[in-house]
């Protein structure tokens, strides 16, 4: 029932949403785990090789969104689940890279210190609102309804953040300012 020429345009729509809805059900079963709160394996893992590695994932979207990448600081090493930790610097930085305005940056930095490692991912984005700031951590929760469908997200990537960091018995703190950007920084 559909012309021949509008073929190619439905296909795509398809699979974009298939793709959409693929990882919302992977952010869904993530989320079912930790709440399960089981016992996963933990190993000794360097949060600036990791942050290394998602960096490298995300360039390809950092440079169609104009966004300079950086990571600097200490080894930064933690007891702790390497997907999870992964899962955490990936989410912090794919949101400062969708949120972020073009020409701006992102950077990561790890900091070890009298037996802490501080984890930061600050940018130059849109910035959150106060009255937003507390909630951005809840499930399906969006600061800007309007942009969040063309940024591809689920609305979960914050919550992961949040009981991944809570699986790890770490600390999250956000800091915020509308037009300027955000710091978000986690102590483990």
């Amino acid at each position: 029932i559909v012309k021949e020429e509008d073929v190619p345009r439905f296909i795509g729509h398809i699979r974009k949403e298939a793709a959409r809805l693929v990882t919302l059900i992977d952010d869904i079963i993530r989320l079912s785990q930790l709440d399960e709160g089981s016992d996963m394996p933990r190993e000794d893992v360097s949060l600036r090789v990791l942050s290394e590695e998602v960096c490298e994932t995300l360039s390809d979207a950092a440079r169609m969104k104009n966004v300079s990448l950086e990571v600097c600081g200490d080894d930064g090493v933690v007891n702790g689940v390497r997907r999870l930790l992964y899962e955490i610097v990936y989410n912090l930085c794919d949101n400062a890279i969708k949120y972020n305005n073009p020409g701006g940056s992102v950077k990561v930095t790890v900091a070890q210190k009298s037996g802490e490692v501080l984890l930061s991912v600050q940018d130059t984005g849109i910035g959150i609102s106060p009255e937003h700031q507390e909630k951005v951590f809840e499930r399906f929760y969006r600061v800007d309804k309007s942009h969040s469908r063309q940024s591809g997200g689920t609305g979960l990537g914050l919550s992961i953040v949040k009981h991944a960091v809570a699986y790890h018995k770490a600390e999250i703190q956000l800091e915020s300012t509308p037009g300027k950007g955000t710091t978000i920084t986690i102590q483990f």
